[in-house]
């Protein structure tokens, strides 16, 4: 049996709930934060989280429920935060105080949070040894069913996942292993972020079924959205992101998105039949608010930025890529080239190959 570990989960979205249920039930001592304390309320009133899975739905009592940072953070092992790309700056400088040496801060999926975030923390003076995790994908299907209720329709069987700094790989991958026992390493975060299968899957739902989005209450995208035409798009947008990466000397597996949808084909992320279930949950029929949804912010203005201007840079043709950002864009009268995320903007459109590479292994010079 694997050893319990002191887990901070931070931030109060779906996976976060999920990873919460879900690892306390596996025995880990988990430390709940959520910044707004009056949404914690009905899990502090219940003193525990409902879990609804494929073995049916139970209450989890959890160790440590707060909107105190510090509380969360002292003496934990791993620090999960799998939230929006758009929350993790926020999350870093909020985290910064309080984090010490050797913990490990794990953030499924990633769009190089891993380096904004040590940047950040840097900044604020704090000096301690940190590791950074990024992974393809958040370990969990799941949404929330109520304040304090969380459904999972399916877990990772597979989970890329590349460490900053990348000297620190062996540790801090066998951390996070502890937690989730389904992640294979990745050379690097940059890896990791190549690996990011949102971008991939989401920005061409988001806008390839804006009108329906727009005219109806709701609309489940993985479900009649995913049509083929969709599907057409959403694997030349991938095989962008696979050339991408062997540009960049990234080898095999690149978890192709056509696995997901696939069974016959290698199994992807989330196992064989995943998309089935995370269709047949009827969790994903909701309202989008088209130029708000995290799809929209996180997936198209921060995810294919990076993508396209990583492409640029490294001198790979990405029309398909750019197009899309480009009509992201449009709908929302943005110019999403100009990300923070953009190569340009994380300050690394100057850097040789030879001084990422340096970089990504060693981290930035304090």
């Amino acid at each position: 049996m694997k050893a319990a570990m002191k887990i901070a989960v931070i931030g109060g979205g779906h996976g976060c709930h999920a990873a919460a249920a879900d690892l306390t039930d596996q025995g880990h001592e988990i430390r709940f934060w959520r910044r707004d304390a009056d949404a914690l309320a009905a899990i502090r009133q219940a003193g525990a989280l409902r879990l609804i899975d494929a073995s049916g739905e139970r209450s989890i009592p959890l160790h440590c429920v707060t909107s105190d940072i510090g509380e969360a953070l002292d003496g934990a092992e791993l620090v999960l935060s799998p939230l929006p790309a758009t929350a993790q700056d926020g999350v870093a400088a909020t985290m910064a105080p309080h984090l010490t040496d050797g913990q490990v801060v794990f953030i499924p999926p990633g769009t190089l949070g891993a380096l904004t975030m040590s940047r950040i923390i840097r900044q604020a003076g704090n000096r301690a040894e940190l590791s950074f995790v990024e992974s393809g994908t958040l370990p969990y299907l799941a949404r929330l069913r109520g304040d304090d209720v969380v459904a999972i329709s399916g877990r990772t069987t597979r989970l890329p996942s590349g460490v900053y700094p990348a000297r620190q790989s062996a540790r801090a991958l066998a951390v996070v292993g502890r937690a989730f026992p389904a992640v294979e390493p990745l050379r690097d975060a940059l890896d990791a972020a190549l690996m990011n299968a949102g971008p991939i899957i989401h920005s061409p739902l988001i806008l390839m079924n804006a009108g329906p989005m727009q005219h109806l209450d709701s609309w489940d995208i993985h479900n009649e959205g995913t049509q083929p035409a969709v599907r057409a798009v959403t694997d030349a947008l991938d095989g962008e992101r696979i050339a991408i990466r062997e540009a960049l000397g990234y080898g095999a597996p690149h978890f192709p998105l056509a696995d997901n949808y696939d069974d016959e084909r290698e199994e992807w992320m989330y196992g064989n039949g995943s998309h089935v279930k995370l269709t047949d949950s009827g969790d994903w029929r909701e309202h989008i608010d088209l130029t708000r949804h995290r799809y929209m912010r996180e997936d198209v203005a921060m995810g294919l930025a990076l993508l396209v201007s990583l492409a640029d840079w490294a001198k790979v043709d990405c029309p398909v890529a750019t197009g899309m950002l480009a009509m992201g864009s449009a709908i929302c009268g943005e110019d999403f080239r100009q990300s923070p995320r953009s190569w340009e903007a994380l300050g690394l459109a100057g850097l040789s190959r030879v001084d990422l590479q340096i970089m990504l292994t060693e981290g930035e010079a304090l």
